[in-house]
């Protein structure tokens, strides 16, 4: 029989660990140029910068950033309800 200490402790063991490549995504940046326009995103997928011809557009980049946030929230329910979320972690339901 598992040891529900220790599972506990690999739980925790694991979130630290997601929570530092959080952290280590989120100080990551990528740039990319095309077509007359640049985007500067995290690592994390968050829009830093937008700009079309040499302008900066702050709205279209919150948008993109609120659809970005939205379609994680959608992809993060639907990993929840594979296998129970925790629960198969854990062996059990």
């Amino acid at each position: 029989m598992m040891n529900p200490f220790q599972q506990l402790g690999d739980l925790k063991k694991m979130r630290d660990q997601a929570m530092a490549i959080q952290k280590e995504l989120q100080a990551e940046q990528i740039t990319v140029d095309k077509n007359g326009v640049r985007i500067v995103i995290s690592g994390d997928q968050k829009i830093l910068s937008l700009e079309t011809n040499g302008k900066g557009d702050r709205d279209i980049a919150e948008a993109i950033n609120e659809a970005i946030k939205k379609s994680q929230e959608v992809a993060a329910k639907k990993l929840a309800s594979m296998s129970g979320g925790l629960g198969g972690l854990l062996g059990g339901k």
